[in-house]
């Protein structure tokens, strides 16, 4: 299907330009092109519940050496939000959409830069055009600690446990529940406390970058999809074929994805070139 691009003028909290893929609009914002035509491309890919806003204070420095994107990944931020019956929500087609994005938008050779599972969707983009991607960054990778290869590897009761409650949260008027009560200002307040050691990051403007996608109409419908995801695949997997360097960032105050656990898992494979502690960072 064709592919279409179009600029509208919110920016920096939200995407400023929309380009259209399977039909659906995806938002992202792009800066530093113009002085920087000549430097390497850098596409930012933000992590669950989050918006290329998560970027807005790193795309400006970032614009003073390279042509910087940042992509809202479908069912988030400013993209579309499709009923999973008509999309289903998995890394592969984020992965997808990433890499038919560098081709058809960036259009050049280009690094990956992803938080959490948005370390995941760049790797797995980086597999399905590796003509294209030069090298991933990986911040704080998602351990997919979930997946299903690895929650046979949980004791028993809690494995029913994680099956019970997915389950449970299949049932949309229970997720919607559920989902009214995390995304209200205070919810979201009190776990950007855990994953942020800096608590003066938390202003008001990063609740709304997170409040406001949450409203539409799909949202609790992107939410179920994506907490009952236990397939596709884990860092581990990605790692063993992929056909870049990666260079790993990791914050040693992680209460979400272990730093331990990254180091133990990441550094045995090859293509990881560095793997760097980040002091007193967070999620």
């Amino acid at each position: 299907m064709p592919t279409s691009i179009s600029i509208v003028s919110e920016y920096r909290m939200f995407a400023d330009r929309f380009w259209t893929w399977k039909g659906y609009e995806i938002g992202y914002c792009a800066e530093g092109l113009e002085q920087n035509f000549d430097k390497p491309a850098i596409v930012l890919i933000h992590g669950f519940g989050a918006s290329v806003g998560h970027w807005r204070k790193n795309v400006p420095v970032l614009a003073q050496n390279f042509r910087v994107y940042a992509i809202d990944l479908i069912g988030f931020g400013s993209s579309a939000q499709p009923k999973p019956s008509e999309l289903p929500y998995t890394f592969e087609i984020w992965g997808q959409q990433v890499a038919d994005f560098v081709r058809e938008v960036v259009g050049d050779r280009t690094i990956l830069v992803g938080n959490s599972i948005g370390a995941v969707v760049a790797m797995q983009a980086a597999i399905y055009a590796p003509e294209l991607i030069t090298k991933t960054v990986l911040i704080n990778c998602s351990l997919r600690l979930l997946q299903e290869q690895n929650q046979l590897a949980m004791p028993w009761l809690r494995r029913v446990g994680v099956k019970a409650v997915q389950n449970i949260l299949g049932n949309r008027a229970i997720a919607k529940l559920f989902f009214d009560q995390v995304r209200n200002r205070r919810s979201v307040r009190q776990i950007l406390s855990q994953a942020y050691c800096d608590r003066s990051a938390i202003t008001d403007e990063l609740i709304d970058i997170l409040i406001k996608p949450s409203v539409n109409p799909n949202a609790v419908d992107v939410f179920m999809a994506f907490v009952r995801y236990s397939q596709g695949p884990r860092p581990e997997d990605l790692l063993a074929i992929l056909p870049c360097d990666a260079i790993v960032l990791w914050g040693d105050r992680d209460p979400w994805e272990p730093i331990a656990i990254g180091r133990t898992s990441f550094t045995k494979f090859a293509c990881v070139k560095e793997f760097i502690n980040l002091p007193n960072a967070g999620h």
